[in-house]
């Protein structure tokens, strides 16, 4: 039988709405997000307008209620969305999943008034959110973070630093954590910052190996003045609340590395289909076969293992060691079937005009950002053992 491209990934959805969205979401990457990736990527232009169409069509508030404009749908179906978003791009992909990110404290955490108020607007998807905890001296060690929030008044005054912040300089609001009180985690608050707040500023965004589309940039508090009905959650509960953000958010970013993996499978698969070396395409080749059955191996395990972790998620569940594990897997996945997709176009795996190597590229920073692999360790291993003993 003749090769016939790379082959569609099979879905199991929990219903037909499911199922139609997931057909709107591949509409969708075709159409906007696909075609322009090389160019823009290669240009470091950021896709607002893409990210607008993406709201419009209501994936910027899948998980959340419906009756505050949210999607209503379980994380078993928002990461499959997620999923094709960063096949077809990982900016937009990663996108949806800091705002959702950015969402998480005030959805979970905030009071019924707070939520009524902001999350509409917050969840409709005209506004873009960002999530800013890391500071230039406190990134794995997130309890460390400098940033002070005092009281004023009736309200508060921010004063720091925050870095490596996604849509630093273009989100509309920003979920903040901030020092109220004492020196480690019990002392840090969640506040919700508007991006248009007198004192915030954005540093140049970082120039950096891939995602050049995105921007990535420090935020300074130059004594940014926020309202009391602003801080989210009880003085002191921040970093709770940041933590739980986070076995959410680790369970986005292993969607997304499924998804460049997935892709860069297909480029694999196509290639080698149709290059032919001493008469015969490539993929005749038993060694390269092999290669190819591995990496679609890996993001078949990658996947179960994201959505075993979501449905638990779903149930209400503890499930932040199984977060930990799918970004663990599905990160070390994206990099090391990118890396092969490279091998397998050989030296046109090494150039721009294939997207080999932006997958790789990208690839590299899901094994960072969210926590590092090596924090997903720890985080496994004192789910497993307990926290460690200290002589």
């Amino acid at each position: 039988m003749p090769y016939e491209g790379p082959h569609p990934v099979e879905r199991h959805l929990p219903t037909e709405e499911a199922r139609d969205l997931l057909a709107l979401t591949r509409e969708l990457a075709e159409r906007e997000l696909r075609p322009r990736a090389a160019e823009e990527e290669e240009a470091g232009i950021f896709p607002r307008d893409v990210l607008a169409t993406v709201g419009a069509a209501g994936l910027l508030g899948l998980p959340y209620p419906e009756e505050f404009g949210g999607g209503g749908q379980p994380y078993e179906v928002y990461l499959q969305v997620l999923e094709e978003l960063a096949a077809a791009r990982l900016t937009v992909g990663l996108g949806v999943s800091v705002h959702t990110l950015a969402c998480h404290a005030l959805a979970g955490f905030g009071s019924k008034e707070q939520r009524a108020e902001h999350l509409p607007a917050m969840l409709g998807g005209s506004l873009l959110g960002a999530y800013c905890l890391s500071e230039p001296a406190a990134g794995s060690d997130a309890a460390s973070l400098r940033t002070r929030a005092v009281r004023e008044g009736e309200g508060w005054r921010l004063e720091g630093t925050k870095a490596w912040i996604t849509h630093g300089g273009v989100a509309d609001f920003y979920t903040v954590l901030a020092r109220t009180g004492e020196e480690g985690p019990r002392g840090i608050t969640a506040f919700l910052v508007p991006g248009d707040a007198p004192g915030l500023t954005a540093a140049a965004p970082e120039r950096k190996m891939g995602l050049k589309g995105s921007p990535t940039a420090q935020l300074h508090f130059d004594g940014v003045v926020v309202d009391d009905a602003r801080r989210i959650g009880e003085e002191g509960q921040g970093f709770s609340i940041a933590l739980a953000a986070l076995d959410s958010g680790r369970l986005g970013i292993a969607a997304c590395a499924i998804g460049v993996a997935q892709a860069a499978l297909a480029e694999a698969e196509s290639f080698t289909a149709q290059r032919v070396q001493f008469g015969r395409p490539l993929a005749d080749f038993q060694g390269l076969r092999f290669m190819l059955a591995d990496m679609a191996t890996a993001i078949e395990a990658g996947r179960a293992l994201y959505l075993a972790a979501a449905r638990l998620r779903d149930a209400g569940e503890p499930f932040a060691k199984q977060a930990a594990m799918a970004k663990l897997f599905c990160t070390d996945t994206a990099m090391r079937v990118t890396t092969d997709a490279v091998q397998l176009l050989g030296g046109y795996g090494y150039t721009t005009d294939f997207p080999a190597e932006r997958y790789m590229r990208e690839a590299k920073v899901l094994q960072i950002v969210e926590g590092t692999n090596q924090i997903q360790r720890m985080v496994i291993a004192r789910q497993l053992m307990g926290p460690e003993t200290r002589g």
